[in-house]
């Protein structure tokens, strides 16, 4: 079978590639490679697929149903791996081989990979989300391999604030979201493993539990920053309605009653992660994502 990435893939990566980096080229002789090794059935790659991964449905030796999934350095793969050995399938999708590591290469349990929980009504949508999120809120392993908040936020706010001097348009809010950020990592609250990128996208339909998240970008910090990036889903109906800024408001109050976060940190995360999005969309040219995050971030 050709391995050929979707083109969502492409375009996404083809953001944040390096110069010299050939991972794409390299790409379908990899795949070739990890399915060999596990002596796997390819089905079909999956499209459009993520935007940092490729995702192959495949079946194991045995009939089982499963997924191969490859994914630059760049996308942190052997972190997910840490995290989702540490988290042993409580609210997150299985590892199938924790004790065979191949760098940049997961074989996952197949859940149902075009059934998340952004088909639910919104509203149940967000509570089963938040409640598979809460499972994977556990104190990291104490030699633990990953980012923490300070740490990820410090690389982007620095890229903020260069993008602030290149657009003087942007720079009031990311005045807001840097002293935001600044005041949160003064106190953090608590010290978990969190997803990282949680989203209603990240949480599909399984066989052994209705909901399972997916494609962890793990740190180590404090449950609001986790929380932050649910908050903002499905921006571009929240912007559409009349009652948006109201409506974000009352989404905020909700989910941090829900999962026992406190309201102005959730406020102020949401506000952070907000900005770095629509400034990182706006530098790699994609303005339409840029405005609409933008004016999210100002309703906070």
């Amino acid at each position: 079978m050709v391995f050929e990435p979707p083109q969502r893939l492409v375009r996404a990566l083809g953001e944040t590639a390096p110069d010299g980096d050939d991972w794409l080229a390299r790409l379908p002789e990899a795949a070739q490679r990890a399915v060999a090794l596990r002596e796997l059935t390819v089905e079909r790659v999956q499209v459009p697929g993520g935007r940092s991964s490729l995702v192959v449905l495949v079946r194991t030796a045995d009939g089982t149903p499963a997924v191969l999934k490859l994914a630059p350095g760049r996308a942190r793969p052997e972190a997910e791996r840490a995290a989702l050995a540490h988290w042993a399938g409580r609210g997150a999708v299985q590892l199938l081989e924790p004790g065979l590591p191949t760098e940049g290469v997961l074989l996952l349990e197949r859940l149902h990979p075009d059934v998340s929980v952004r088909s639910l009504p919104e509203a149940k949508a967000l509570l089963e989300a938040a409640g598979t999120l809460r499972r994977l809120w556990v104190e990291p392993p104490a030699d633990f391999p990953f980012e923490t908040v300070a740490e990820r936020t410090g690389r982007q706010a620095e890229a903020m604030r260069a993008r602030a001097q290149a657009d003087p348009e942007v720079a009031p809010l990311v005045d807001l979201a840097l002293a935001a950020r600044a005041e949160l990592l003064a106190a953090p609250p608590e010290h978990r493993l969190l997803h990282g990128t949680f989203r209603q996208s990240k949480v599909l339909a399984g066989e052994r539990m209705p909901w399972l998240a997916v494609g962890p970008d793990p740190v180590v910090g404090e449950c609001a920053f986790d929380l932050a990036r649910l908050v903002r889903d499905r921006v571009e109906d929240l912007i559409a309605q009349p009652s948006g800024a109201a409506t974000t408001r009352r989404r905020v109050k909700r989910l941090a009653e829900s999962l026992d976060v406190d309201q102005e940190r959730l406020r102020g995360w949401t506000l952070f992660r907000a900005v770095e999005s629509g400034v990182r969309a706006g530098r790699v040219g994609r303005p339409r994502d840029a405005e609409l995050l933008l004016e999210f971030a100002g309703w906070l």
